[in-house]
């Protein structure tokens, strides 16, 4: 079974009551980090757990050390993820707004922690789930605790030394999925240094999605990164972005797209700018 897979709203709304099905709505606001939980409680696909990215999904930020969203701890991630019921045999269903990069963040966290299977998206996201019609409620979930048992898979994250001892490796093919401004450090919104990561190749995240909002086709998608990465070897990717949330966007296309998991710089560049020593590039 592959590690990324899509469930549209019809495909969902077929399934919701199922003892199996847990889903968790991750949406969130950088500008407002009140919004995520505030909108759940206004409404959300019936049975959805809220997952919050900063108070679930990150650890504490230590300034001047790690970047904007650190990785949780694993063991209170596990805790929170089976208060909301999470099984070893639960098909997990993931949404946020609708471009779906807090959800992704949520599925990479999944696979980190050894969830290799019953793994979806809500393609569109809950703009998709509105626009279809579909139901929503503010009631609140009643799914039994879970007995998910996890071991984080160190494999799947790059550190700052490792990436740094990397970098001028000509098979490297590093991938920054913000935007083309940020990337070309014209402008920096969210952090106080401006530029990219000597090497790397801006691969925005939103362009892993059509004019409708939900993802490409998979040949579309495999297009899309079989020509970023040129003759360089596939297993030489490596994902990053501001502070480790959207890379895992494209982390989860390049799987749609039959690419095997890259590793994922965590940190991110929110953490690459702290250490004064590590290079920085302006421009394409």
């Amino acid at each position: 079974m592959p590690l990324a897979q899509l469930i549209s709203t019809e495909q969902l709304q077929r399934r919701l009551g199922q003892d199996d099905l847990l889903v968790l709505d991750c949406r969130f606001a950088l500008e407002d980090p009140a919004y995520g939980r505030r909108s759940y409680l206004d409404g959300h696909i019936p049975g959805a757990h809220f997952l919050d990215l900063e108070q679930d999904l990150s650890a504490p930020v230590v300034k001047g050390v790690t970047g904007r969203h650190p990785l949780p701890d694993p063991s209170a991630l596990i805790e929170r993820l089976r208060s909301c019921g999470l099984r070893a045999d639960s098909q997990v269903v993931l949404y946020d707004d609708g471009p779906g990069a807090f959800a992704a963040r949520a599925w990479w966290l999944l696979i980190w922690l050894g969830k290799r299977d019953g793994l979806y998206l809500l393609d569109g996201g809950l703009k998709a789930w509105r626009e279809a019609g579909q139901e929503l409620t503010s009631a609140p979930p009643s799914n039994a605790p879970g007995n998910f048992s996890a071991q984080p898979d160190s494999s799947l994250i790059l550190t700052a030394e490792q990436l740094a001892l990397r970098l001028g490796n000509p098979d490297l093919t590093l991938l920054d999925a913000r935007a083309l401004p940020r990337f070309r450090g014209e402008v920096e919104p969210l952090d106080p240094v401006a530029g990219h990561i000597p090497g790397a190749q801006c691969a925005v995240f939103t362009d892993n999605l059509g004019a409708d909002g939900r993802f490409l086709a998979p040949a579309a998608l495999r297009e899309r990164f079989d020509t970023l990465r040129g003759e360089r070897p596939p297993e030489n990717l490596v994902a990053y972005c501001g502070s480790g949330v959207t890379a895992c966007h494209n982390l989860f296309a390049m799987s749609l797209a039959g690419y095997p998991l890259a590793p994922l710089y965590a940190g991110s560049w929110s953490e690459w700018i702290t250490d004064p020593t590590h290079p920085i590039a302006s421009g394409d």
